[in-house]
Parts: structure tokens; sequence; C-alpha cells
């Protein structure tokens, strides 16, 4: 069976994905933290698996090679409300197959499964330059991919109070797609 491995630890929307899923027909398992995530993604008959960025305070991006290691021929979506360039590219590099930023429609995870080397029309080219807060985000978003994580190391590193820099990662810049 192909079954599909959602990864989040939200239980609402762990729910909600998975019915949505039911609905298309696909067989889901709920993994709510990295142990359950690494438990059953071991399982024969996974071959996909949903992950979310953010799992508690650690980054879902730690799970991608060990449960490539248990399940070579997985293929990972990351999905997150967190986007940022810096974490896209590592996402892609620790072996997710894709990355989708939030809100996704289970139709769009689906089809990200299916996507192949990647489309060239889809990616339409933006000519205005990026945005101050657009360009604070990625460098914000690379500060912690750096740092592992570590809200306290990079707020260091960006010479931020802690508190200040939790603030800044509760906010989306606006004009952020």
């Amino acid at each position: 069976m192909n079954d599909i491995l959602l990864i989040d630890d939200d239980p609402t929307l762990l729910s909600v994905m998975a019915q949505a899923m039911a609905r298309r027909g696909q067989r889901t398992l709920l993994a709510s933290t990295p142990d359950q995530a690494l438990s059953l993604g071991a399982s024969a008959g996974v071959t996909r698996a949903v992950l979310d960025l953010r799992l508690g305070e650690s980054s879902g991006l730690r799970l991608i090679a060990p449960l490539l290691q248990e399940n070579p021929g997985l293929r990972i979506v990351v999905l997150t409300g967190y986007a940022s360039i810096a974490t896209a590219v590592e996402a892609i590099k620790l072996g997710a197959h894709h990355y989708l930023t939030k809100p996704a429609d289970v139709d769009d995870i689906l089809g990200a499964f299916e996507d192949g080397e990647g489309a060239a029309e889809t990616a339409a080219i933006d000519d205005r330059p990026t945005s101050l807060g657009r360009a604070e985000w990625e460098y914000i978003q690379q500060t912690l991919q750096s740092c592992d994580g570590n809200v306290s190391a990079a707020a260091k590193r960006l010479g931020l109070h802690r508190r200040t820099l939790q603030r800044k990662l509760q906010k989306r810049p606006s004009g952020l797609n």
C-alpha cells in the first residue's frame, strides 16, 4: 500500500489533513513527535511523507536524513508557514522532494509528490526588487538555519534580544507570499 505519513505537532491540522486525504482515497499515518515519525516512517507501506518545518521547539529538517535512512524511497514534502529561501534550499539539499508553504491545499500536496524536475512555466520571474521586510525575513531565517534552529544563538548572532527575535519570527512581513 502507498501510505502517506503526516508529521505535524498540531493535532487539529493532522486530523483535517488526514480527513481530506481520506476523501481522495489516500491512507494516512499520523505522527506528532519525531520519535513517532521515525517509527512510522520505517514502515514498508509508507512511500510519502508530509513534514512540518516546525515541530514544537525542533526543526522538521532534522528528520529528513533519518527518515530517508530508514526508508530510502520515501518522498518527503516539507510544509511550512515560515517559508524562506534558506530553509527551502536546505530541505532540498537534505533530500526532501518538494517544499510548500501554508496554506497548502491537499491537492497541491498530492501534486507535489508527483512533480518531477520542476516546471519552468510555474516559476514566474518577478521584476520588482525584494522588499525590505522580505530581505530581513530571509536573513533571519538563514541565520536561524545556520544556528540549527536555536533562537538564542541566532538572536546573539543577529545582535537582537531573544524575545525580539521570537516576536519577529511570529510575524510574517507584509508582502511576503
